[in-house]
């Protein structure tokens, strides 16, 4: 059975089962009714993955590969932060009149900075030194910016991404490993969807860098199941699993800016039926 399927079950039950309720407090999230969106929240949930061993994309529910990977493309290297030059609407509420979701997420990853080696955006520096620095304990990004969240239409939920590279006995190739530090999430609507999202980034990252793939750890601060969201989730957690797909990336492509929504495929993904219509709170 997937190993996805397991860790998001276990982190579900303990949610549920361990979390503490935000019910009657103030909270900022509220329903499109106007309600407050109370949730059952875990502190400091740590998932970890081994990229080689299985992509973790869970078989509960189908979690779309392509416009995943279309939204962190838009991210990490289109660096954009308008709404037009992705192919889905998912960020449409956060936009403003000219597409735009203010100084967040890409923009901050295209601004460039100045270092000893010379001006570079966050993207090419992690490049840059995984290339040139592997065994470097500074390779990592941080969109958290706080002089420019009053500019930002949502503020960063995944807003940092740490590297670190390994060497492992018996192998030419040095293997790269990832932490994504998030703030807050929604569980049932975005948890897969970001393990997704930096798995393949993960993936295109070290085939940039000529390196294997290692661990992705994934660290949440706020996992939280909404309360319109409990019946669902428990629905969705006694689902039937299926094995684990084959994650391929197209193996012409080597240069990170080069890879597009249709590099990424599936082979042999089985999954339940899909949840349609879940509330999103805003």
């Amino acid at each position: 059975m997937s190993y996805a399927d397991r860790v998001f079950v276990d982190m579900c039950k303990d949610i549920l089962t361990n979390g503490t309720s935000t019910e009657g407090e103030k909270v900022r999230p509220h329903w499109p009714d106007g309600s407050p969106a109370y949730t059952i929240k875990k502190f400091g949930v740590v998932n970890r993955y081994d990229l080689r061993e299985e992509f973790p994309i869970l078989t509960l529910r189908r979690t779309a590969l392509k416009s995943a990977t279309d939204e962190i493309l838009w991210i990490w290297q289109q660096k954009s932060n308008n709404i037009h030059d992705l192919h889905s609407s998912i960020w449409d509420e956060w936009a403003d009149e000219n597409g735009s979701i203010g100084k967040a997420y890409g923009y901050q990853l295209g601004v460039k900075h100045k270092y000893k080696e010379g001006m570079f955006d966050q993207v090419d520096r992690v490049i840059y030194d995984l290339k040139n620095n592997p065994f470097s304990r500074r390779i990592m990004t941080n969109i958290y910016v706080h002089e420019d969240l009053h500019e930002m239409n949502l503020y960063p939920c995944a807003y940092s991404m740490t590297f670190n590279v390994t060497q492992r006995p018996g192998e030419d190739k040095l293997t790269l490993n990832g932490i994504l530090n998030q703030r807050s999430q929604d569980v049932l609507a975005a948890n897969n969807w970001n393990v997704v999202q930096y798995s393949v980034l993960m993936h295109m990252l070290a085939r940039e860098c000529d390196m294997n793939v290692g661990e992705f750890v994934h660290v949440i601060a706020d996992a939280h199941i909404y309360d319109r969201h409990v019946d669902i989730i428990k629905e969705l957690i006694n689902r039937k699993q299926y094995d684990a797909p084959k994650f391929t990336l197209n193996p012409e492509v080597h240069d990170f800016y080069k890879f597009t929504r249709n590099d990424v495929s599936l082979e042999n993904y089985e999954y339940g039926e899909q949840i349609k219509d879940i509330p999103i709170a805003i």
